[in-house]
């Protein structure tokens, strides 16, 4: 096959981009199969989606430099700043110490390149606090093996490339007599052949030639990826939790020694300006506390692999259903019906916490009293929605998402512009909502679908009736302060100075448009509460509710007042009673309670 093509002795930069995604390509292709096959070091099911994620970061970088020296740092930082996962962070740390080892300037030829490639290995060995053989390290460290064995003997990259690749592939398949966990399953590493199909598309790459404008067709898309059951191990540490962090002089090995009492498969990756963690752990608040004695975190994820492996390995549905965390949903709630959150983020000045995920709503509750710099929100990256809608397509038919009014979050907007291209690319489809609505009206359409979900609804079914139910909620906010609200931009200052001068309580209700609106006000909390139960028995005499939920910020005795009127007037319990969403609270204060309705 070489004998009929040209040979490559040297590449240059833009030749090792292109290269470069080219294996990306391999690795979208296959992504269903990679989160199919993945059960260790757990079967979450989603190596696929993080390696994709890693290289697309890859496949955004804008790389236009020709010389390979410039173009692997580039190359290394974005796997850096875009690595998910395990394996994704592995990868990312092989490419660090492969851009670190090149040594010139000049375009590289086989043995230069060879010799990148080798010392390269060590620093993903030296990522990993417990390296275990049978994973993408091993197959990492035996192809690179071979590329050095190579090098004193061929002088061509594509023959080198074929070579070595036919030595990876049979790394690969060793993979499954070196793990347990693989033998029971009878599958190869996840992340061991993500890495193989990215060398892949590389060769296919330079055997088909270096046409820049071709590189999105160069990889045959997989027909039908092969369903593969997969076996329901017991998950030790429920979340997989990751952290970008920047500085100066960051250490690798004194960031691991922090943290590596709190959780297992911990690796720590990146340079000293940008180290990326990825550990295994029950207790991802602590596990940031620690790291923000480092630096600054610029990126937080948290992933529930019990719930990953649940939709793995005993699906509900064929339909997934996303909402965001100021659905205020409480966790049992959530498990039962599978549903999915994408979390919104807090911040105080600098320092920033994923909503529920890495600050619970007590330790924010708190630190909103104490701190001096004021706490504000913030939607979720478009590309949060991206990888979320990628891996749900993995093992969905179709998504529903319903998320928090539009006209009080960028949320909506944000699960709009992630989901596109992604039915394209997938064939699965996509249907979002802007609900109108925030905390417990959102939890209860988002409840109210759930359940018709589980009563045999189907897609097409449910888009009718989740605008409806959209138009069916009503909230109703005591609020015992307005200083949040207006700070937040939600009251105009006018009438937040005229309940200040003659210190009333404000009742804050969401709109038809989904706009927070001043309803009413009292001089008192008492005369506020009285009031709204006034109001909503009025309301009910008239209209049938299917459900409610009170939701509050540090207020359980009024919280249970609302609750004992509610059911003296519908004759039911709560569908739920929750903490408030730490990204809500931010803008209204401690000690608000929300009413919230859903009517037949």
């Amino acid at each position: 096959m070489t004998d009929t093509v040209q040979k490559i002795k040297e590449i240059d930069g833009k030749q090792l981009y292109q290269s470069f995604l080219a294996g990306a390509q391999k690795i979208f292709d296959h992504q269903k199969l990679l989160n199919k096959i993945n059960v260790f070091p757990v079967a979450d099911a989603d190596t696929g989606t993080n390696l994709a994620s890693t290289m697309r970061s890859i496949m955004d970088a804008i790389i236009p430099t020709e010389n390979p020296k410039q173009a692997a740092v580039a190359l290394a930082d974005a796997a850096l700043t875009g690595a998910r996962g395990n394996s994704g962070i592995i990868f990312a740390q092989f490419l660090y110490g492969f851009s670190n080892e090149i040594a010139t300037n000049q375009p590289l030829d086989v043995q230069s390149f060879a010799e990148s490639i080798k010392k390269a290995v060590a620093y993903a060995y030296d990522a990993i606090a417990n390296p275990v053989e049978g994973t993408i390290l091993t197959v990492i460290k035996e192809w690179a093996d071979y590329v050095y064995l190579l090098k004193d003997r061929i002088d061509d990259f594509i023959k080198l490339l074929v070579e070595a690749y036919n030595k990876a592939l049979e790394a690969l398949s060793a993979t499954t007599l070196k793990l347990e966990t693989l033998a029971r399953a009878h599958v190869v590493d996840a992340g061991a052949k993500g890495f193989v199909y990215w060398l892949e598309g590389i060769k296919d790459f330079f055997i088909r030639g270096t046409d820049h404008a071709g590189i999105a067709q160069l990889a045959e898309s997989a027909a039908a990826d092969p369903e593969v059951e997969m076996p329901h191990d017991v998950i030790t540490f429920r979340f997989c939790t990751e952290a970008l962090i920047s500085g100066k002089q960051l250490d690798k090995h004194k960031v691991r020694n922090y943290i590596q009492h709190c959780g297992d498969s911990l690796v720590v990756a990146g340079t000293p300006e940008k180290v990326r963690v990825h550990i295994h752990t029950d207790y991802p608040a602590e596990v940031f506390a620690q790291l923000r004695k480092f630096g600054s975190i610029t990126y937080q994820k948290v992933d529930d692999m019990v719930m990953q492996n649940e939709i793995q390995n005993n699906r509900k549905s064929n339909i997934a259903l996303l909402t965001d965390s100021t659905s205020d949903l409480p966790k049992e709630i959530l498990d039962r019906y599978q549903i999915h959150v994408v979390p919104l983020s807090v911040h105080f000045g600098d320092t920033y916490f994923l909503d529920r995920l890495t600050i619970q709503p007590p330790q924010f509750y708190s630190m909103l009293e104490t701190s001096e710099i004021p706490a504000s929100s913030a939607q979720p990256a478009s590309k949060e929605f991206q990888n979320k809608f990628e891996y749900l397509a993995t093992h969905y038919d179709s998504i529903l998402g319903i998320q928090i009014s539009g006209a009080m979050s960028g949320t909506f907007s944000s699960s709009l512009k992630g989901s596109k291209g992604v039915t394209e690319r997938t064939g699965k489809r996509i249907d979002l909502f802007d609900s109108k609505t925030v905390t417990g009206a959102l939890g209860l359409i988002v409840l109210r679908a759930a359940q018709s979900i589980e009563s045999g609804a189907t897609h097409n079914e449910l888009l009718p009736k989740i605008n409806d139910w959209i138009s069916k909620s009503m909230v109703r906010v005591s609020v015992t302060t307005l200083k949040y609200i207006v700070r937040s931009g939600r009251v105009s200052p006018l009438k937040s100075f005229i309940a200040r001068t003659l210190d009333l309580k404000p009742v804050i209700t969401i709109n038809k448009d989904g706009r927070s609106e001043l309803l009413s006000k009292s001089f008192s909390e008492k005369g506020c509460m009285r009031k709204i139960i006034s109001d909503l028995e009025g309301i009910i005499s008239k209209q049938k509710v299917w459900g409610y939920a009170i939701t509050h910020a540090n207020n359980k005795l009024t919280a249970g007042w609302y609750a004992s009127e509610m059911k003296r007037i519908t004759g039911m319990d709560p569908a739920f009673i929750d903490n408030a969403s730490p990204a809500l609270v931010a803008n209204t204060g401690s000690g608000v309670v929300c009413i919230s309705l859903l009517f037949e």
